[in-house]
């Protein structure tokens, strides 16, 4: 099989750059495929979204488009119980990590800049959030849960779940009952970029929502862009991508099953060895045909692309250049096996997780250790948090000045005023009705 192998040290700047890119070109391609489906939904509501399931999930939706109770009795008496377990006990660790965020989230807080000056923030839930779970190579409850869990934790009063209809016009079993497990029972049947557009504009079914949050093809991706003035696209994630960091300690037959942890996921997934060692590179390139010719067709389909496209294996001649190359990268799932692990890990920047260890797989992370598999893609953890309750959360600025604060303020910010040019704002101190001051009522929080 074909598997990119590169030297860092070798690499054009063509050539690195279009490392660097990744699937973002498919992304930009889906645009004008997408606008006009943001169009027909914007316009003909429910009825638009009714002919996209047909056209594109081959699926008849003739009955209600939001899930019914009916739905979820049936999706529970459906599921193997050893699923529905799997899912409540992952799901539990992911409550467990989310509510240890929330418990450390100051709802509100002031402090003392200066005597009399009081400067603070007030932390209040986003009114409502829409999350889109897809479904297109695969079901997929543990985005479900990664993504109502946190929405739940943050307080979130009115969530809205969109994932694609099965072909009989259902949902997903699995993903309804994990939306149940989370306590979320508003889910609509509606996929790609068609339910991106439901969310930001609202059907008559489908209620219009702040911000969206959860990964997608290159359309949903695209669409999230187009419609980023409706509403808040929330943070990327669009297709799959891993690091595996290591160096010559890292078992060759672990790290070549850890290199197709991502690959898997479709033939637009990014996942490479970043190595120091040419002689594990090159075991992990024996073990891979291996590994994959025992994985289901289109596994191996999607392994065998992803890796001969935007995968591969990195060789760089130094461990300071293989993490330069990571915090360059900005990478979804970073998984760390070096010799030296905490050396290693307080100097990488930038990625939206790092598991750390031959124990510490991306699996893990993906499924069940607690923290948020939803994470940042196309370089975009140069910038952009993992997925957490801040993601649904909101900081406002607070501030409260007192009578003696003020006479210690008004002369710097009168002067300030004038000199930018802003003569009513000068005003507002220079015309002041100071004789009132003292009457202000106490603000009693800052006691």
């Amino acid at each position: 099989m074909d598997i990119n192998v590169w030297k860092l040290d070798d690499l054009t700047d063509t050539e690195r750059a279009r490392i660097m890119q990744r699937a973002e070109t498919d992304i930009e391609s889906a645009a004008d495929i997408v606008k006009p489906i943001i169009e027909d939904v914007r316009t003909r509501g429910d009825d638009a979204l009714r002919d996209y399931a047909r056209k594109f999930d081959k699926a008849e939706i003739s009955g209600s488009i939001v899930a019914t109770d009916e739905d979820f009795d049936r999706a529970y008496k459906t599921l193997d119980t050893d699923v529905i377990e799997a899912i409540r006990t992952c799901a539990d660790n992911v409550k467990i990590h989310h509510q240890q965020q929330m418990d450390r989230v100051e709802k509100e807080w002031m402090d003392e800049v200066k005597p009399g000056v009081f400067a603070g923030e007030k932390i209040t839930p986003i009114p409502s959030a829409g999350l889109y779970v897809p479904r297109g190579k695969g079901a997929f409850p543990s985005v479900m849960y990664m993504l109502c869990v946190p929405a739940v934790t943050a307080g979130v009063k009115n969530i809205a779940v969109c994932t694609p209809p099965t072909e009989d016009g259902g949902l997903d079993a699995a993903s309804l009952v994990a939306a149940d497990i989370c306590g979320v029972r508003t889910v609509y049947k509606a996929g790609g970029a068609q339910a991106i557009a439901a969310l930001a504009y609202g059907t008559e079914t489908v209620p219009a929502v702040c911000k969206v949050s959860g990964p997608g093809n290159p359309y949903v991706s695209a669409a999230k862009r187009l419609l980023s003035h409706i509403m808040d696209p929330g943070m990327p994630a669009g297709p799959s991508e891993a690091i595996v960091l290591a160096d010559e300690t890292a078992d060759p037959w672990n790290t070549a099953l850890d290199l197709l942890n991502e690959a898997e996921h479709g033939p637009d997934s990014a996942s490479v060895l970043v190595t120091t060692s040419e002689t594990l590179a090159e075991k992990v390139q024996q073990f891979l045909p291996e590994i994959i010719a025992k994985l289901p067709q289109q596994r191996q389909d999607f392994c065998s692309r992803s890796l001969s496209n935007y995968g591969g294996i990195m060789i760089c001649k130094t461990m300071d250049d293989a993490i330069a190359f990571c915090n360059d990268y900005a990478v979804e799932h970073l998984l760390m096996k070096v010799a030296d692990p905490d050396h290693v890990l307080d100097r990488l920047d930038n990625s939206g997780e790092i598991l750390i260890g031959e124990t510490t797989p991306i699996v893990l992370g993906n499924f069940g250790i607690g923290i948020n598999a939803v994470l940042p893609t196309g370089r975009k953890a140069m910038t952009q948090d993992c997925t957490s309750v801040w993601a649904f959360l909101k900081r406002t600025s607070l501030s409260y000045v007192t009578a003696a604060g003020y006479q210690s303020l008004k002369g710097p910010v009168e002067t300030l005023a004038r000199y930018e040019g802003f003569d009513g704002h000068a005003n507002v101190i220079s015309s002041r009705n100071e004789d009132v001051l003292q009457k202000n009522p106490a603000f009693k929080k800052i006691a």
